[in-house]
């Protein structure tokens, strides 16, 4: 503990030139008393270390010297921020994040700020399907548009549409479940992203409009909320064999909710949540007859006519 006192006493040093005894031990939150001997430890060390009394006095590094511990470059400075941003860590990482801020050079502090407030991380999956996007080329891109404040064109290929352009102004990066996603600006208002959908990212030169009070954390909470919402407007009733639990299960995870006792068949009562009737039933459409929808009836239909182009395509 004592080594990380002097190494962040040392950089307080480096950030502020001239430093008292009391705002050393504000900093670091430690005594007074201690923080005088972190001082002196430090001089002892053959840090060149000194204090001058009086008023205006203080400690100081000779000659403003300066002493790079980190050995961190402004890229990898953008990037410890991105990854361990305030709005997705513990409250010590946040006030360690706080203390390293003021550590660093004057020019490098604001995109590390801005870095820190671009991306969030929510550790459930709309989807219930296994985690993971890899598929992200413009990730870096969208990143540095939004570090930078700079408004982009999007190329963007919806769900079974091609791709068309847009122009939004990137707020941050989330993260769901391994899933990144940009929260962004538009015409239409705050919208969501999915990276692996993002075609291409072109800046246009002009500046993002940054809504007013915008708070990363705050916004994806809502957006969620909303795309939650639509993705369970739905409540498919069946019942399959025991045996298919394990697989339902992996389909829908949240979404399944079995009940507690076996029909007379033996087979077992469940309800799926779904964006649609239909949706549900396309995805049950697999497992053929280990599960038979009981309702609603436009569900039981979408599995008559995905049978019936199933049958024409591949025979009785």
């Amino acid at each position: 503990m004592k080594a990380d006192r002097l190494v962040a006493t040392l950089l307080f040093l480096q950030t502020r030139g001239r430093v008292t005894v009391a705002e050393v031990a504000a900093e670091l939150e430690v005594s007074p008393r201690t923080a005088r001997r972190d001082l002196e430890a430090l001089a002892l060390a053959g840090i060149p270390v000194y204090s001058q009394p009086g008023r205006g006095g203080g400690w100081s590094l000779v000659g403003g010297a300066r002493t790079d511990l980190t050995g961190l470059t402004a890229e990898e400075i953008r990037a410890l921020f991105l990854v361990a941003g305030p709005s997705s860590t513990t409250p010590a990482a946040r006030t360690a994040l706080r203390k390293l801020v003021r550590a660093l050079p004057p020019p490098l502090r604001p995109q590390a700020e801005a870095a820190s407030r671009a991306g969030v991380t929510d550790a459930t999956d709309w989807s219930r399907s296994p985690a993971g996007d890899a598929d992200a080329p413009h990730l870096d891109a969208l990143r540095s548009a939004v570090v930078d404040g700079a408004r982009v064109r999007l190329g963007y290929a919806g769900p079974g549409r091609p791709a068309s352009e847009r122009t939004v102004d990137p707020l941050g990066i989330a993260a769901k479940a391994g899933v990144p996603y940009l929260v962004a600006g538009t015409e239409h208002g705050l919208r969501t992203f999915r990276l692996s959908r993002v075609t291409s990212v072109e800046p246009t030169g002009e500046a993002v409009v940054r809504p007013e009070g915008f708070d990363l954390a705050t916004a994806w909470r809502a957006l969620a909320a909303r795309m939650e919402e639509r993705m369970v407007a739905a409540t498919v009733r069946a019942k399959a064999e025991p045996g298919a639990e394990p697989v339902l299960r992996r389909l829908f995870g949240g979404r399944l909710r079995m009940g507690g006792t076996a029909l007379p068949d033996g087979w077992l009562e469940l309800e799926i949540d779904g964006p649609s009737p239909e949706v549900v039933a396309a995805q049950l459409a697999g497992l053929g007859a280990r599960v038979e929808v009981l309702e609603p009836a436009a569900a039981r239909e979408r599995l008559a006519r995905l049978a019936a182009e199933l049958a024409a395509t591949y025979g009785p």
